[in-house]
């Protein structure tokens, strides 16, 4: 999962006394998500590279971002970054962070170690290299129909028992197949949004532009930009990283969520980055 859990961890409670219309947490002041990046910027969608040096690549940008989702020390965070993702060599991190070769060295010994005790048991790489292609783009465009469809029980049956779906910057993830499918047909999946999609790949993982429609302009404006983490042939993890407004006077307001203007600093730091458009017709 490309996103950390928040630090208020608000998994909703399904039981006789709950609301599954409930406004989401209140937005984090300190952001605690590892943003999405695109494959290109990381050098991950180079041409010359042959397939089995790419799939390296993006598997040592999992593992860093494993580590620095682990709580990393800053200067281990740094160095393994710098090292492991970027290629700096060890002279250029020293200089860059005012310290010796051999403390650079050290500190990304030490990293290494902590990444190998916080590896999952398959990386998502070594999961999207076993599904293939045809299998990952047969999930993916099963996923966007089940959407695009406000199909619920579509979506649900591509969950594992114990996904999670998170909306940075909101507090507020759901946990486990029933309560997100719960969720998703009061809220998403209801049928009073529509969505369109367009696929991109974020961090090594697939990724999809989130478009809801606009009644008022006529067309399918950036709500969302969705990671997606798989295990098997199942989504186990879903970061949609959300460039609508959140700071909502009303609790209210987020059952029109798709009305609201976007965040323009979210939507450069996602949308934008990612070269998607700025609308979809």
């Amino acid at each position: 999962m490309i996103g950390r859990r928040p630090k208020r961890v608000l998994p909703i409670d399904y039981g006789p006394a709950a609301d599954p219309h409930q406004a989401p947490g209140e937005p984090l002041v300190e952001s605690v998500w590892v943003e999405p990046y695109p494959d290109e910027t990381l050098g991950l969608e180079d041409g010359l590279a042959a397939p089995e040096a790419r799939y390296e690549q993006r598997e040592g940008v999992e593992l860093a971002f494993i580590a620095a989702l682990q709580h990393l020390p800053a200067t281990q965070r740094a160095v393994l970054i710098l090292r492991e993702v970027l290629g700096f060599s060890a002279r250029e991190v020293a200089d860059s962070l005012d310290t010796t070769v051999a403390s650079v060295n050290s500190a990304l010994q030490r990293a290494r170690a902590a990444v190998e005790e916080r590896v999952p048991e398959q990386s998502q790489q070594a999961t999207l290299r076993s599904l293939g292609d045809d299998g990952l783009r047969d999930l993916v465009s099963r996923y966007v129909d089940a959407w695009e469809q406000c199909d619920v029980d579509a979506f649900a049956a591509m969950l594992t028992e114990d996904a999670t779906f998170a909306m940075p910057p909101l507090a507020t993830w759901y946990e486990g197949r029933e309560g997100i499918a719960t969720w998703a047909a009061g809220w998403p999946l209801s049928g009073a949004w529509r969505w369109r999609t367009v696929l991109v790949r974020a961090n090594g993982q697939p990724a999809l532009g989130f478009y809801a429609w606009d009644s008022d302009e006529q067309s399918y404006l950036p709500f969302a930009l969705n990671v997606l983490s798989f295990r098997g042939a199942q989504v186990s993890d879903v970061t949609a990283f959300v460039v609508r407004a959140t700071e909502l006077p009303e609790s209210e307001a987020y059952a029109r969520w798709p009305e609201q203007p976007a965040d323009p600093r979210r939507l450069t730091a996602t949308f934008e980055r990612f070269g998607l458009p700025e609308r979809l017709d």
